[in-house]
This record gives structure tokens, sequence and C-alpha cells, in this order.
């Protein structure tokens, strides 16, 4: 099959605790983690959790890797490139089932554990005269980075609201802080990203313009209706951008932290773990961190739970 794109020549941009030089058998085992841009969430979360395994979890250090973030990260995950990656459960339920983006290549995956929702945050600036994702019509937009789990979630969002993201919009294909830049020089008049709240792009856009996000709740029933129950209507607090004085309500995605089945249990357990031994540690990096819980963490559907994990949430359960 086509893949998106090349997976080769990954860019290496943060690793925890040692450097590369001289990372041998003392140093133990090396685990990579697939992330995403390194404007988003999710290369702030990973670079967290690279760092929590470099000093906690005996015998392993780790990488944080950026990537096109969700769909990529399942290919690597499929290939054996990466240990550990982001996903959103929309692009990781295509991915399990072979289906969209994946064209009959099921991924051998399993889930650690839901981490938080991603917002879909559909952006422009006042003077656009933009307030919903029908007036996006003829306009230039991005739908994410080729690769990304934003790119799946814009397309079907414009599609929900009668849009066709191949003739109606002017589709540019950019990172999120591509995006942002892009709006500030005038070359674009809107862009989706699905990721936390905040996004440090999102917020440098509204510190220096004034910064509209558009509703998409309304788009949730068909979302569910045609692709799954993971979609989910959700709101953007006012305090969560510069300028937004009103809560802006979106589509909400899950995500995922994704593994190879073939992991080892006890390594799956160890990792699961660790998430929540070192969770007030991983929220001073970011406070989407914040939304693991031991109630929600479980539910991974339409993926499965690795065995290991499943072992600390039985163990967990009985305490």
């Amino acid at each position: 099959m086509t893949r998106p794109r090349a997976l080769a020549g990954l860019l290496v941009v943060l690793v925890a605790a040692a450097g590369l030089a001289g990372c041998g058998s003392e140093q133990g085992q090396r685990l990579s983690i697939a992330t995403g841009g390194s404007g988003g969430v999710y290369f702030v979360y990973g670079g967290g959790l690279a760092e929590q395994i470099g000093e906690h979890l005996d015998g392993y250090q780790a990488t944080a890797e950026v990537t096109s973030a969700s769909v990529d990260n399942m290919y690597l995950i499929a290939d054996d490139k990466s240990d550990l990656a982001f996903a959103l459960a929309d692009t990781a339920a295509d991915a399990v089932r072979g289906s969209d983006t994946f064209d009959g290549e099921k991924v051998p995956a399993q889930a650690l554990a839901r981490l938080y929702n991603n917002l879909t945050q559909v952006a422009t600036i006042k003077g656009k005269g933009i307030s919903s994702v029908e007036d996006l019509r003829g306009r230039r937009v991005s739908v994410g980075s080729p690769g990304s789990g934003t790119e799946v979630i814009a397309l079907r969002v414009l599609e929900a609201a009668g849009l066709d993201p191949d003739h109606d919009i002017s589709r540019q294909q950019l990172g999120v802080g591509e995006s942002v830049q892009a709006v500030k020089d005038g070359a674009l008049d809107a862009f989706f990203w699905s990721g936390g709240v905040p996004t440090s792009a999102v917020t440098d856009l509204a510190t220096s313009r004034e910064l509209v996000l558009l509703p998409t709740d309304q788009y949730v029933g068909k979302l569910k209706e045609r692709y799954g129950d993971f979609y989910a209507a959700a709101e953007i607090d006012a305090s969560g951008y510069e300028g937004v004085d009103a809560p802006v309500k979106v589509v909400a995605v899950p995500n995922y932290l994704v593994v190879n089945r073939s992991m080892d249990p006890e390594l799956a357990y160890r990792l699961t773990k660790l998430l929540f031994d070192q969770k007030d540690a991983l929220v001073e990096v970011h406070p989407a961190a914040r939304r693991l819980e031991l109630k929600t963490a479980p539910e991974v559907a339409p993926l499965e739970l690795h065995p290991g994990a499943r072992r600390y949430y039985d163990e967990q359960a009985k305490t």
C-alpha cells in the first residue's frame, strides 16, 4: 500500500537523562517515543515521559521524536520503529481495523492508557469574516500535516459540515506551528488543530492576534454515526487562550498511549505504573497529564489493553 509519507529519517529532538553519545549497555535499553510536531502537546508530554523513564525505569532510557503524529505514529508502531506512540482514538481505530488511511493493513497495536481528550480547534482571527466551519468555503485552510490525526478529523468535520475538502477550500497541509505563522503572514485564513489546551503554538497566535475558535460540536452526531462512539462534545474554557472570552463547544477525541502487542508484558506493566507514579511530574510538564485517571485510563475501545497494562489496572482495582 502507499503510505501517507516516508517514515525514514525521524528527527530526534529530545533525549531523556543521558545524551545519545555512549548509550551502550551500561545505560540500559533505549525506548523510542513517537510524539508529534514540536508545537503540539504530544511533543511536550512525550518529552516529559521520556525524562521520567530515564529517571525512574531501571534499565531504560528514552528518546522522544518529532513525527507528523497519529497516522505516522501507528505505522511506526507497526514497523517496530517506535516502542510507544501517542495516537488519537479515531486514527488508532482505523489502524487496528486496517480501514480508511490504512487501506487493509491492520496494525498490531494495543494500548497502555487513555491519556486525555484532544479538542478539535478550528482557529482563525478576527476580521476574516469567519464564524463557522461552513464559512471556510472558498478560504485558504490548513487541515494539518500529512500523516497526522488532525488531518483525519479535519477532513471528517469538513465533510460533516457539507464541504468537499478537495474542492470547497484551498487546502493546505501544515503543522500547527507552520499554520500559526501562515496566519500571521496573511497566507492562510484558518487552520485545524487537534490537541490539548493550551497548545503553545495557538497560545502564540492568541497573544499576537485576536484569536477566533469555531464551534464544531454540532457535527458530533454525524461523526459518531459514521466512524464510532469515541467522538464526543466538549468545551474549550474561556480561560484556555487569551482573548477567547466565552467557552467554545467542540469535537473531542481521546488520546491513547499505544504499543505493539509484542511488547514484553513486564515492560508494559512498568510503563503503565510509571504513568501514574510520576503523574505529578508529568503535570508539571503539561497540564494535559492531569486528565490521566484510573477510572478512565483502561477505556481504550476499540483497541485492546496490552496484558501488562491490564495487570496494572486489575491490581489497582483490588486495592
